[in-house]
């Protein structure tokens, strides 16, 4: 006899927000009378009630103890604070939009009990993002790692300098670099950070890697997209300031002059949650506001 499957998600909300408070209690009572139950972590378990989630007990794919999904209320950092849990126990995220564009986002508040509905039902599909890791090298000895689901980015750490970086791929040099900083992308985190930088948009189904150098003073200072087996380095002047390594804009590491920064594909990706069949060129004219139909179109 089969032994039955109990179902378990984790919440990441963006708590103190009355709007996310709301959605996030909303969320729990909906599964709660489903027979799922939804937990989290410290802060969020102190402000919305909720049973407590202990990641060092977890066993995914154990029955009855994996973690089905995570959701994540707020915008896209909630999201991305979401993934630094969900990666590690391979379970997918669905993220609820309360933020301003929510590009990673699946539901927007208007169809949140369609989506809950969705997911008592579990009619949803899992989506896989590709990510990025990161190895830091100084004087031949490792002193700071990390990953990213949108991009690695390594700044100057002094705003009245200039950081000079050589960038290389595949241990072949591309060329040099007085800018802001280099960011190592991957699709999904083409429409973040490297679109702000002037970086291109890729869609999902590409597997490559991104460079964007960031208001760099070179006669070549484009964007590279290079194949996702290639390895990404940035050499940082040994005579200049110090650099500021960040993933995804949350953890960010100080290294010192003369450090190699390592980027590559990640070896365990980041899956999202999906519920409808939006393709990422709606999504993406739907989110920015693009204009669709040009001057002679009277539809517009």
């Amino acid at each position: 006899m089969t032994a039955e499957v109990h179902r378990r998600m984790l919440l990441v909300a963006h708590t103190g927000r009355s709007d996310v408070d709301i959605t996030a209690r909303k969320v729990a009572a909906t599964l709660a009378d489903a027979g799922i139950d939804l937990l989290a972590s410290e802060g969020e378990r102190r402000e919305l009630g909720l049973n407590p989630f202990e990641p060092a007990d977890e066993t995914p794919g154990a029955d009855g103890r994996s973690i089905e999904m995570v959701l994540a209320i707020g915008g896209d950092g909630t999201l991305l604070r979401a993934a630094e849990q969900a990666r590690p126990l391979s379970a997918p995220i669905l993220g609820i939009n309360l933020g301003r564009v929510g590009f990673l986002t699946e539901v927007d508040l208007d169809d949140l009990d369609e989506a809950l509905q969705a997911i008592v039902d579990q009619r949803y599909r899992v989506s896989s993002r590709m990510t990025v890791q990161v190895r830091v090298e100084h004087d031949g000895e490792f002193i700071a790692g990390g990953w990213a689901l949108n991009e690695i980015s390594v700044e100057k750490g002094s705003r009245e300098r200039i950081l000079d970086v050589v960038v290389e791929v595949d241990g072949h040099g591309v060329s040099a670099y007085g800018c802001d900083g280099v960011l190592c992308a991957t699709p999904t985190g083409s429409t973040a950070y490297t679109f702000s930088a002037g970086g291109p948009v890729l869609w999902p189904g590409v597997d490559a890697l991104l460079i964007a150098p960031s208001n760099a003073h070179a006669l070549f200072a484009r964007s590279l997209v290079v194949s996702p087996e290639s390895t990404v380095t940035v050499h940082i002047d040994p005579g200049g300031p110090t650099a500021i390594l960040v993933c995804d804009g949350r953890r960010a590491h100080e290294i010192p002059p003369g450090s190699r920064v390592h980027v590559c594909k990640g070896e365990r990706p980041v899956m999202l949650v999906r519920l409808n069949q939006q393709t990422f060129t709606d999504r993406l004219v739907r989110k920015f506001k693009l204009p669709v139909h040009g001057w002679r179109d009277q539809r517009h």
